[in-house]
């Protein structure tokens, strides 16, 4: 079983996006399950999603605390959440930031598989969300598709076709574009 846990702002598109992702592995056959975590809901307030994967029908209801991969949303949380608690050796971390891969690094030691890209601008130039409230979730997904290999962009795509109401060709070009961008840290 794969366990993926999201790191987010309310407004941000953790929730969805688990969603999202959860729909692009059930596109190539898998067991899914995406589901949130979150005390109270509003815009900017913490938010955690979780998302499992297996060849199995998975029976489990709880959240995921020792998660395989790890997808930040937002850099502030870095500092405050406890964002890598758990997470297993050699584990992926997805990170939405603006600095270098090194400094990452230097944040989180050498134990874990890191991956930056800067998803903001990747939204914002995309017009997903506001400049001031970029919605960065579809962006994320590409990334995440590159960094760890385990679900086809393709497949992303076709999960945000088939999922996402609105902005579905901004979303999916958002996708791609941090697929192609996401820096190896």
């Amino acid at each position: 079983m794969i366990e993926i846990r999201f790191h987010g702002r309310g407004g941000q598109g953790a929730v969805i996006g688990s969603e999202v992702l959860a729909h692009a592995f059930f596109i190539e056959d898998k067991y899914v399950q995406a589901f949130p975590a979150f005390g109270v809901e509003r815009r900017g307030a913490p938010v955690t999603a979780f998302c499992r994967i297996d060849d199995r029908q998975i029976n489990l209801r709880n959240q995921i605390y020792e998660p395989d991969h790890i997808v930040v949303l937002d850099p502030t949380l870095l500092e405050t959440a406890g964002v890598t608690q758990g997470l297993k050796k050699n584990g992926t971390i997805v990170v939405n930031g603006k600095q270098s891969p090194g400094y990452y690094t230097e944040l989180f030691g050498s134990d874990y598989q890191l991956y930056v890209l800067d998803a903001t601008s990747i939204a914002v130039e995309h017009r997903l969300g506001s400049s001031a409230n970029p919605i960065i979730n579809t962006a994320i997904l590409g990334a995440f598709s590159k960094a760890t290999g385990l679900v086809r962009i393709e497949s992303v795509e076709q999960a945000i076709d088939e999922y996402l109401p609105v902005k579905k060709e901004n979303n999916k070009k958002a996708a791609r574009a941090a697929y192609e961008r996401v820096v190896k840290g």
